[in-house]
């Protein structure tokens, strides 16, 4: 059974056909290109046999939820209400935003409880799975973000372009490879510093070590010897959306 699963973000939206953990036909599309139509010609190439989505653009999800309404396959919109089998360990569920439930669902299928989930997107973020289910989590500042920063509040320094941050020396000999280095390590030392609090006070909690799924495309950013401490998969969300459709169909 094939699910067109849509993640729609605040500047992007990536889709993809999932079948269990196998994602296939998928793809990104500009969060101000979704519409009716997009989707539309999604389904007619595609043919799913349902269609998930997640999206923390609410004019976005009201737009949809009045058209998924009509569709002839059923839909399921991701709401913290609408989830079975996650449960939650924190005050405020509404808060937590659907992409990153979306991620929990994913980690249960791929790694398990407990796991800690590295999202490197816009925005950086941290979310935890324990055995009772998101647990809370973290919110920081994503690659983008930081190049940006440095570039509109400075009046000298150049902006970067983030996809040639790699391959810089440690030391910069001119402010482009200073500001490179800077965000391209301090990136990778601030994940490194967000992993080793978290896992430490689940220790004191008496959890296990947890497992550490990372998705984004901001992973390349992180230093090669990181490959044996994390597990990447970059459909996480996908995968997450997929099963939180098959759970509301049971």
């Amino acid at each position: 059974m094939s699910i067109l699963c849509l993640d729609i973000g605040n500047t992007h939206a990536h889709w993809g056909m999932v079948d269990g953990r196998t994602v296939g036909a998928n793809g990104e599309i500009s969060t101000k290109e979704i519409s009716t139509a997009t989707i539309e010609k999604l389904m007619a190439q595609h043919r799913p046999s349902g269609v998930a989505v997640a999206s923390v653009v609410p004019a976005v999800s009201q737009a949809l939820e009045v058209f998924l309404k009509t569709c002839v396959v059923p839909v399921q919109l991701l709401r913290h209400d609408r989830l079975i089998g996650l449960g939650f360990d924190y005050p405020k569920p509404a808060e937590v935003g659907q992409d990153r439930l979306a991620d929990c669902i994913g980690a249960q299928v791929v790694c398990g409880a407990p796991a800690v989930i590295i999202g490197m997107g816009t925005a950086t973020t941290v979310d935890i799975l324990t055995e009772k289910g998101y647990a809370g989590g973290i919110i920081a500042p994503g690659m983008g973000l930081m190049t940006q920063y440095l570039h509109e509040r400075t009046a000298l320094l150049p902006a970067l372009d983030v996809k040639n941050l790699l391959g810089g020396p440690a030391i910069g000999k001119s402010t482009v490879d200073a500001m490179r280095s800077g965000c391209a390590l301090g990136f990778a030392g601030m994940i490194g510093a967000l992993l080793d609090g978290v896992v430490a006070e689940l220790k004191k909690s008496g959890s296990p070590a947890p497992k550490v799924v990372v998705t984004g495309g901001a992973a390349i950013y992180l230093p090669a010897e990181w490959k044996a401490r994390v597990q990447y998969e970059p459909h996480l969300t996908l995968i997450g959306l997929a099963e939180f459709y098959r759970r509301t169909q049971k």
